[in-house]
């Protein structure tokens, strides 16, 4: 049976995550430091990036309940904590503290740790290892804006 409570803690946790890092990028991207930053050519739109982590979050709440049924729950939530905590940390260091560099570090640990989930649990998760692949494909993008701002910059 899937468990409900557990789905609706994890979208709690993951949208939490996206509303602890907006605050953290604060006007982040209306700055004059954003918009006068050199940013790659192929730069989505603003709105995507919305549309993009609203569907990777419900993806990845199901996902982890999922996860959860799987493996030892220490371990997943450890791993699930870590993931939380690069998430919104990049937030900070790229938009507040203006420390790309750092803000690409912290990013390139979270597509990692993103693929090992992906990669290490898939053998359990079967098909249900889809559900993580929008997270991580969405990572590649943000490594690749984010490798340009630091070259560029």
């Amino acid at each position: 049976m899937y468990n409900y409570k557990l789905f609706v803690l994890f979208l709690v946790l993951n949208f939490g995550a996206l509303a602890i890092g907006s605050w953290l990028m604060d006007k982040g991207p209306t700055t004059n430091w954003y918009l006068n930053l050199n940013k790659a050519p192929w730069s989505p739109p603003g709105w995507l990036f919305g549309v993009a982590w609203t569907t990777i979050m419900l993806c990845f709440s199901f996902y982890m309940t999922s996860l959860v049924g799987y493996k030892p729950v220490t371990y997943i939530w450890i791993l699930f904590f870590i993931q939380f905590v690069l998430n919104i940390s990049w937030n900070y260091f790229f938009f507040n503290m203006h420390m790309i560099g750092v803000a690409l570090f912290i990013l390139i640990s979270l597509t990692i740790l993103v693929g090992y989930f992906l990669f290490n649990f898939n053998a359990d998760m079967g098909k249900k290892s889809l559900l993580i692949a929008p997270y991580f494909i969405w990572l590649f993008v943000a490594n690749s804006l984010n490798i340009y701002a630091y070259l560029k910059n």
